[in-house]
């Protein structure tokens, strides 16, 4: 305001904004606004960070595409052509009867079942038992909370060779071998296989939540059961994506767990089905290339649908408030 009350008219090169063409420091932009010039060329320097970053993160992506590629392309060729000098990267023509004869050759649909029926099974109990797990080492106190803790971490640093007889040894005494309990009874005990990283994984998220939202509940009247189904797992929603996908992946590429304890045909899953078919067709590639594309197309397609979550719960996990 000036002394006769009236508004004080702003002053560019006093308040900082940006003065007419031709002020120091704002230089003249074709096409460009004079205000929005100095903007214009700060993003100018950011865009090609940008592009350079994105270059540089597809350069190091090719590498390790060129065998997804391969193998692509193969299921969809005849052997003659896979095997050309210099290599053919586009198939002529497109043999797609490659899959169809594959996956009809043997009984896929029931590996595709089996594998299915343990996935689900596994995924579900690792999910349930490492969350509480978890709730209880991040949530709770309770005496001797982190030694019993740290003890569970120790059972990272035992191989799995180690208890592979032992197991087998239990299991056979249980009369449990050519059965999917073996497979999918030990993910719903969070210490088993696994699940020591999920709820590893788990609690370093959990710790990230408010303690007063749990306080609150707790005030209201809320058990330890209904504080985690209420407030804490809605709250941990892209790290319970990312346990999940792990779990999927482990028991969806478990090849020597069904070739320990599984031998009847009927119960094979698909990675134990693939194997026996790359024995009987080893010399038809083109039908061994289209049936290991179909077995990890799943994956593919799981990765690229939670994706987001899978980044999001990664990169939060450890992040306290």
């Amino acid at each position: 305001m000036t002394a006769t009350g009236a508004p004080r008219r702003p002053r560019p090169e006093r308040d900082g904004a940006p003065g007419p063409p031709g002020t120091p420091g704002v230089p003249d932009v074709p096409g460009v606004p004079p205000a929005r010039a100095g903007a214009a060329t700060t993003r100018r320097p950011r865009r090609y960070r940008r592009v350079l970053v994105h270059l540089a993160l597809v350069a190091g992506a090719l590498p390790t595409l060129v065998p997804f590629v391969w193998l692509v392309r193969s299921s969809l060729m005849e052997d003659a052509q896979m095997f050309v000098a210099p290599p053919e990267w586009i198939p002529s023509p497109f043999r797609w009867s490659n899959f169809t004869e594959a996956l009809t050759a043997q009984p896929f649909a029931l590996y595709l079942l089996n594998t299915v029926i343990i996935a689900v099974v596994s995924v579900l109990g690792t999910v349930i038992t490492c969350s509480i797990a978890a709730f209880s080492f991040s949530r709770l106190r309770w005496r001797g909370r982190d030694a019993v803790f740290a003890v569970l971490l120790s059972a990272v640093m035992l191989p799995y060779a180690v208890t592979l007889i032992p197991t087998f040894v239990m299991w056979q005494e249980l009369g449990a071998l050519d059965t999917f309990v073996p497979l999918t009874v030990p993910s719903w005990f969070a210490g088993a296989g696994g699940g020591v990283f999920n709820v590893f994984l788990l609690r370093q998220f959990f710790l990230t939540i408010p303690f007063e939202l749990d306080e609150a509940a707790y005030i209201d009247g809320a058990s330890p059961g209904r504080v985690l189904w209420t407030v804490v797992l809605p709250l941990s929603r892209p790290a319970i994506v990312v346990v999940t996908i792990f779990a999927f992946i482990g028991t969806w590429n478990d090849f020597l767990g069904p070739l320990l304890y599984l031998n009847d045909e009927s119960r094979y899953t698909l990675s134990l089905g693939l194997a026996s078919f790359q024995s009987v067709y080893i010399t038809q590639w083109g039908y061994l290339m289209a049936a290991s594309a179909a077995v990890i197309a799943p994956i593919i397609a799981l990765f690229f649908f939670l994706q987001r979550y899978f980044i999001e719960g990664v990169t939060l996990t450890g992040i306290k408030n």
